[in-house]
């Protein structure tokens, strides 16, 4: 069924620290191994025909965490580009960087910008990470930008619509792919997280006790088996 083709999957990539703490490791392994399993989940959603993968890769509430581990984080992005970029390359994968990323430190901010840069002709599958990213904070800031817009008069009230806002999310330069098909959490939590909030208003969700290190190709098959066997009405009626 057309409106269960799997374009845009969203992943809250869930139980880095949980999975080091059971092979009795310090949290920053967990982080790493989850790290190099962004490679693996994205070749795998290349070869299942995905057109767009959001990856929840930090949170604008995951400053709070102890400075050790915000620094180890910080500098993943460095070490995955650095490592992965190639692969990338190869496979024709856009990354998008999507948060408030004037809050980054120097070093990451420039990695990050690199990236965009580097893999901006590539036509195939979007790899968009959600880097100190929160979903309130993002609507305000979209709401602000069409505020300001109607007090310069360059909007009337009138005006505003959900496309408006819409396009004015982080996700608006993704046109029709802006929202979610299905989104996907691992850890066996059952919460969104303050992720997507405007944009999961009709997504399908999936939630798994893997851990994401642990998250595997076949575990993402079978999630989206399951999802094409799903029925959408959109808040409408079967006809």
């Amino acid at each position: 069924m057309e409106n269960n083709s799997l374009k845009h999957l969203a992943i809250i990539m869930d139980g880095n620290g949980r999975y080091a703490k059971n092979m009795g490791k310090p949290r920053f392994v967990g982080h790493q191994l989850g790290m190099e399993n962004v490679e693996n989940i994205t070749l795998a959603c290349d070869e299942l025909g995905i057109k767009v993968l959001t990856l929840y890769a930090f949170s604008t509430e995951n400053w709070a965490r102890p400075k050790e581990e915000v620094a180890f984080l910080m500098n993943l992005p460095v070490k995955f580009f650095n490592k992965f970029m190639p692969t990338l390359m190869k496979n024709n994968v856009r990354v998008k960087i999507m948060g408030f990323l004037d809050q980054l430190p120097e070093k990451t901010y420039q990695v990050v910008q690199d990236a965009m840069e580097q893999t901006r002709n590539n036509t195939g599958l979007v790899l968009n990470f959600a880097f100190n990213y929160g979903s309130r904070k993002e609507i305000v800031a979209a709401t602000q930008a069409i505020a300001q817009k109607v007090a310069d008069h360059e909007l009337q009230v009138s005006d505003i619509d959900e496309e408006l806002l819409s396009r004015n999310m982080l996700t608006g330069d993704l046109g029709d792919l802006s929202d979610p098909d299905l989104l996907i959490r691992t850890s066996g939590e059952e919460r969104l997280s303050n992720f997507l909030l405007w944009q999961l208003a009709y997504t399908e969700f999936a939630f798994t006790d893997k851990l994401w290190p642990e998250f595997t190709k076949e575990d993402l098959t079978k999630i989206v088996q399951d999802f094409q066997k799903r029925h959408r009405r959109f808040g409408g009626l079967d006809k």
